[in-house]
């Protein structure tokens, strides 16, 4: 049996600042296969509602809480927007240089980071990858007043409502989180790879219940049967598989177990 300690070296952890905020515009099919880098984001504080207790009494107690769902919700700060995100603010532009406002507002979708740092890599221990589906941002007032001795930039100021989608498995959400201290190193890159763009293919963010199958049956090298006594080993570009020769080839880093000595169990690697 292990006695519990606290504040071990590098076990204090905390979240701080935001970053890497990405903007994606839904085609007229409503997939996200448009990602805009969002410069000057400030903050994002979410404010989830709902999951609200609801007493129920029998037998003269307390029986049972029923909760409301929960809903997710947040604040968006910052100094400035894409010029795509217009159409998502209610405003129109019809032309070059012209905007006409009180427009009807758009559904998008918006990723962005938080960090994660402890007490011995101060704040690049890690991150975590918030993931956002149909939101919608009315905008808050804003202030616009005489230059001083002391300007300061206008923050500009969302608040943001979202639509969840159904998840297989899981109740019906709009928010996925992605911890990179957990989390496969090479599994996350694929996904950042997606959400980001890669230099081949656009940003783009799949729907939530797409991109969670990919993580859950996502592998690193992938060992397949193909059932007429013959097997085939994938590794995409991982460089685990390496030909020695025309009808030798080496695997590394691979599930397998021996049954005998010449004979072994070999399977697919997720780490």
């Amino acid at each position: 049996m292990t006695a519990l300690t606290w504040d071990g070296t590098g076990e204090r952890f905390y979240e701080t600042g935001v970053d890497h905020g990405v903007l994606y515009i839904p085609d007229a099919g409503g997939v996200y296969d448009d990602g805009v880098a969002w410069n000057g984001l400030v903050s994002v504080t979410e404010k989830p509602s709902g999951a609200e207790p609801n007493a129920q009494f029998a037998d003269n107690i307390k029986y049972l809480n029923l909760f409301s769902a929960e809903e997710f919700g947040a604040t968006l700060e910052a100094f400035t927007f894409p010029d795509e995100f217009a159409e998502f603010d209610g405003l129109s532009v019809p032309e070059p240089g012209v905007t006409v406002g009180q427009q009807a507002r758009k559904v998008f979708g918006l990723s962005y980071r938080t960090k994660i740092g402890n007490d011995t890599e101060g704040i690049d221990a890690g991150y975590k990858l918030h993931v956002l589906y149909n939101l919608t941002a009315i905008p808050s007032d804003r202030d616009y007043t005489t230059l001083s001795a002391a300007p300061e930039a206008i923050e500009f100021q969302w608040d943001i409502s979202a639509i969840p989608e159904d998840v297989p498995g899981f109740r019906p959400t709009a928010h996925l989180i992605l911890d990179s201290r957990l989390m496969s190193p090479a599994l996350l890159s694929d996904i950042e790879d997606t959400l980001y763009g890669d230099g081949i293919t656009d940003a783009t963010l799949p729907p939530i219940s797409t991109l969670v199958s990919f993580i859950g049956q996502w592998v690193i090298m992938r060992i397949t049967d193909n059932l007429d006594g013959t097997w085939t080993a994938d590794d995409g570009d991982g460089g685990f598989i390496t030909m020695l020769s025309g009808t030798e080839f080496q695997i590394v880093q691979a599930n397998a177990v021996y049954l005998n000595a010449t004979t072994y169990n070999i399977s697919d690697v997720t780490y």
